[in-house]
């Protein structure tokens, strides 16, 4: 479990609101018991992913004491318990029902897994997942992740600025775009078959939110290696937008001129824009995004509790947006 110090100016949460390592490691024996039982297949994939995250783990730099520079990077909210982070998924390729992801995805494969970096650069390259674990030092960001749907959580992300990676490619005068391209993999993906989304899921965002100390190349979450159906090996997080645009399971990052096409912009354009930042005076088309429910807080019958423009971050990004109108670009 990551030790927090509660130093840098922040208000760390408690270790008594994270999900205790115990707690974990029972569920994941729970799970492995039944699997063997008369439960059948479901459980016995539920066994099999908690195994392969147990063994992945190692892949992961020590990050005991890390905490985050950036100012803005944590909420005093409680953090959302890992076993609903990690069962409740919105990840098309492993399925459409929030459960799907964690009963399928334990057939995803992060190793060997490497990432292009191309397009408007001065030095593109492939890197592989070791190396990109080693490129800056890991921080601690606990950021609320703000659903469309109208469901929240708050998490322990571990990574560093996406801003650390592009540097190092150097972008040239021309990019104005970055976007995010994922795997798409039938073998592994059994989710690609539904042909629900244009694939592979694809992602983009502008080079000065791109470069935004807050915006998250995340590699962990509680301390632990990204579990297969919260976007493993590594993903992205930007916590003022909704969740969607957090693409998972990333293999290429590409600059451009052009603001690149977004799997659900493409396919429902007057839903998803481009921009999906979270403003509660911007409804979907089928229902209000005024308030929200939090995980893990009364499911359904939750107390609704409301939405926070650009997800509670506007002091920090508000002003990427000075003169632009938010409910033309949503």
């Amino acid at each position: 479990m990551l030790i927090r110090h509660r130093n840098q100016g922040f208000e760390h949460p408690l270790g008594s609101e994270i999900t205790p390592r115990t707690q974990y490691l029972q569920r994941r024996d729970f799970l492995q018991t039944l699997a063997m039982g008369a439960a059948g297949a479901t459980l016995a994939g539920w066994a099999g992913r908690d195994a392969l995250a147990a063994a992945d783990r190692v892949h992961l730099p020590a990050l005991k004491g890390v905490a985050s520079k950036v100012a803005g990077a944590m909420t005093v909210e409680a953090t959302t318990s890992y076993q609903d982070v990690t069962s409740y998924n919105n990840y098309y390729e492993f399925g459409l029902d929030k459960d799907e992801p964690a009963r399928n995805a334990h057939t995803l494969k992060t190793r060997p897994w490497t990432v292009r970096i191309e397009g408007l650069v001065q030095k593109p390259q492939t890197l592989d997942i070791d190396s990109l674990l080693k490129l800056a030092p890991m921080e601690e960001r606990i950021y609320r992740l703000r659903c469309v749907e109208g469901w929240s959580m708050v998490i322990p992300w571990v990574g560093y600025s996406l801003s650390e990676l592009l540097r190092k490619v150097q972008p040239l005068s021309g990019a104005k775009y970055v976007e995010f391209v994922t795997l798409a993999d039938k073998a592994q993906m059994p989710g690609l078959r539904s042909g629900v989304l244009d694939w592979p899921y694809t992602e983009g965002l502008r080079l000065d939110e791109a470069i935004h100390p807050l915006t998250l190349l995340a590699f962990g979450m509680y301390g632990e290696v990204l579990p297969n159906q919260n976007g493993a090996p590594l993903r992205l997080v930007v916590p003022w937008k909704y969740g969607f645009k957090s693409a998972k399971s990333l293999v290429a990052i590409r600059l451009t001129d052009k603001e690149p096409g977004t799997a659900w912009n493409k396919a429902a354009r007057n839903e998803y824009g481009f921009y999906s930042n979270v403003n509660p005076e911007v409804d979907h088309p089928r229902w209000s995004q005024a308030t929200e429910r939090r995980i893990g807080e009364g499911g359904l019958f939750a107390k609704r509790r409301k939405t926070l423009l650009f997800n509670g971050y506007g002091d920090q990004v508000a002003s990427l947006y000075a003169g632009m109108d938010l409910k033309k670009f949503y």
